[in-house]
């Protein structure tokens, strides 16, 4: 069930439980003058006088409402604050905004006056606009002001290098309070992110429109679209895609994740789905005929949250038909190397560094590995095969495996102690581990550890393992025992961890490469079945078609810097493969006539083949503005508990929204 009703009400329909959701409304962009002269009051706009035609006796059961002493105006602008320059010296200007600074010094009172382009300084002195200068004194931070003025140079001794308007300012004739602050600020917006207190992110969020006035907030929100623009015109204009949109409301699908449900008021009893991603529209586009799709598509999720997962988010999604595996990665190559380069000015490597999953698993114990330092995991199974050591004895009596991370001069860098109780060993028990064995390389290249284990290797294996490790004086070196899944998911967790605790993470460098040739599918043990690895819609390798159940997956992954920012796969074009694959992950030939019937009617109509790619362009933009999280890139993100804490949604409605869905609402009662 949504988590965006967990929170508040239990509903369902008479029989069976179910979610309510609200629309989504997207703000769309406004158009902007820079160089009309106009204002306009509300008070223009005045209701007609009565009819003289109506009764007087005709009864007003209207109380009128006393009239307001405040108007609206409406005031253009002719210049921009941070489009200012020493050019326009000696011009007459109005200019727009927000008090961001206000002092006074001796008779002068500045202000610092910020719009959508950066900041300017107004001054102004009580002998030449007394007016000006008296409605200047009285304001506050964050008023809303018009003032016009002339752009004049700073006297030298006040040239600000810092400001990129440091050399100008604009002495002010006349001011205009557009909108006062009635109330404390919550966050103290200023020119630079520097402020000394620091805010938490629940207020951040819960006053967004505030927190969206800041700097480095309105950069990140700037380059995301100039990141989308980047894109639509490359892939349009360069590649002749075509933007197509595709449903909101929709089927719900088994694709990993809850769907977000919402009930059908016109069919009782009946639910749309929030797509997880456009994937069977934009195949049936392929079947369509359009060669080549792309779409900013909106997707929801309902699942655990973290820094880079929202449960509405964007993503990046392409298809093409009649495009070879080689020549859908040159064309995402050649998109991402350009977003790099003209946002960021970094230069990728052409072409990108490709990894099997089988090499980046085993290396790395990732399958997104950061190759931006140099720390590999060794799989010593062989070497303990014959050990007495019964720990690693049993481990490989039931099919698992050893691998080793290997540190380098970390020996007396990490304590016994922090070894066995501390960061690093706390570290491998969040990854799932039972524990730590370690070994150390003393300075003489005698080893110190575990006893048993020590015994354990002979002469002859314990110079095996050595080299097998790269290990040599002052060198420290970690296990992890058990199913393969488990020891790559600790290795990796802590080859992370000592990277960045060692300071062994050189950020200059840029890692991006391809992660390829997935599994199909992958052991549900919970369930006892098996699964897709990406979704059942990828292709199998043609050179695995004798066995599907343990064929590699046509599918891509790109990664940078260890984060996933992409992936795709070649798509199943034929019906009856596509029956197979379902039914090697549990959905019987009529389930997938319910759930897909569509999809494998397409697929008998003559489809292409084909395939495609998302980015997740929330994470994308994030990598991209150096962010700490997707919400600092996104307008009006969730909280981690998947509320809008602006405007307080998920939240109760109307009883009689309910009646009208058939939906009763049943109060939670606390435990």
């Amino acid at each position: 069930m949504s988590m965006l009703l967990k929170s508040f009400l239990f509903l369902s329909l008479r029989a069976r439980p179910l979610a309510v959701f609200p629309s989504i409304l997207l703000p769309k962009s406004l158009p902007r003058n820079r160089r009309t002269l106009s204002s306009v009051s509300a008070s223009t706009f005045q209701s007609p006088p009565p009819s003289s035609s109506l009764s007087s006796e005709t009864p007003n059961p209207i109380t009128p409402l006393a009239p307001l002493k405040d108007s609206l105006q409406w005031v253009s602008r002719t210049a921009f604050c941070g489009d200012l320059s020493t050019e326009d010296v000696g011009s007459r200007v109005r200019l727009c905004g927000w008090v961001a600074l206000h002092r006074v010094h001796g008779g002068l009172t500045f202000l610092n006056l910020r719009d959508h382009t950066g900041i300017i300084q107004i001054t102004s002195l009580p002998g030449e606009f007394p007016d000006a200068h008296a409605a200047i004194k009285d304001l506050r931070l964050e008023y809303v002001i018009a003032v016009d003025g002339v752009v004049r140079s700073r006297p030298s001794e006040s040239v600000n290098k810092k400001m990129k308007t440091g050399s100008i300012e604009v002495a002010a004739e006349h001011v205009q309070i557009l909108n006062a602050v009635r109330s404390k600020l919550p966050i103290l917006i200023t020119s630079a992110d520097d402020a000394k207190d620091f805010v938490k992110e629940e207020i951040r969020l819960r006053y967004r429109y505030l927190d969206l006035r800041r700097q480095q907030m309105n950069f990140n929100i700037m380059l995301r679209h100039r990141v989308v623009k980047l894109i639509r015109r490359y892939l349009e204009d360069v590649h002749n895609f075509v933007e197509i949109e595709t449903p909101i409301l929709s089927r719900s699908t088994p694709e990993g994740a809850r769907d977000y449900l919402v009930p059908s008021r016109i069919q009782p009893g009946t639910f749309y789905a929030l797509p997880q991603s456009p994937q069977l529209f934009k195949q049936m586009l392929m079947v369509s005929g359009f060669d080549k799709y792309y779409q900013i598509a909106r997707c929801f999720r309902d699942e655990d949250l973290r820094a880079d997962r929202q449960p509405e988010f964007t993503q990046l999604d392409m298809e093409m038909a009649f495009t070879p595996l080689e020549d859908m990665l040159r064309l995402n190559e050649d998109l991402i190397r350009k977003v790099f380069l003209e946002i960021r000015g970094i230069q990728l490597p052409n072409p990108f560094p490709r990894l099997t999953y089988t090499e980046a698993m085993d290396r790395y114990g990732s399958d997104r590995p950061d190759i931006r330092f140099d720390l590999e995991l060794k799989n010593v199974s062989d070497v303990f095969l014959d050990s007495p050591f019964k720990l690693f004895a049993d481990t490989l009596k039931c099919g698992g495996i050893i691998k080793t991370l290997c540190v380098p001069s970390s020996a007396k860098r990490f304590s016994n102690t922090a070894l066995k109780k501390g960061d690093v060993y706390n570290e491998a028990i969040r990854s799932g581990a039972k524990g730590l064995p370690f070994l150390k390389v003393l300075d003489d290249g005698e080893i110190e550890g575990i006893p048993a284990l020590l015994s354990s290797l002979g002469p002859t294996n314990r110079e095996q393992f050595l080299r097998r490790c790269s290990a040599g004086p002052g060198d420290l070196i970690l296990f992890a025992v058990g199913h393969h899944t488990s020891v790559n998911r600790t290795l990796d967790r802590l080859r992370v961890f000592i990277a960045n605790d060692l300071g062994l993470v050189d950020y200059s460098r840029h890692s991006i490469l391809w992660v390829t040739d997935f599994p199909m599918f992958e052991w549900n043990d919970s369930e006892q079945r098996l699964e897709a690895l990406h979704h059942p819609f990828t292709a199998p390798n043609p050179e695995d078609m004798g066995d599907l159940s343990s064929a590699r997956a046509l599918a891509y992954d790109m990664v940078f810097n260890g984060v996933e920012i992409g992936g795709g796969s070649l798509r199943i074009y034929k019906r009856e493969i596509q029956q197979k694959v379902l039914e090697i992950v549990g959905i019987s030939l009529e389930q997938a006539e319910e759930k897909f019937g569509y999809l494998l009617e397409a697929l008998d109509m003559g489809a292409p083949p084909h395939g495609g790619i998302a980015y997740g362009l929330d994470r994308l933009v994030m990598l991209l503005a150096d962010a700490n999280s997707i919400r600092d890139v996104i307008a009006f993100p969730k909280t981690s508990t998947a509320q809008c804490a602006l405007t307080r949604s998920p939240s109760q409605v109307d009883i009689q929204q309910l009646k009208d869905l058939s939906l009763t609402a049943h109060p939670i009662v606390s435990s």
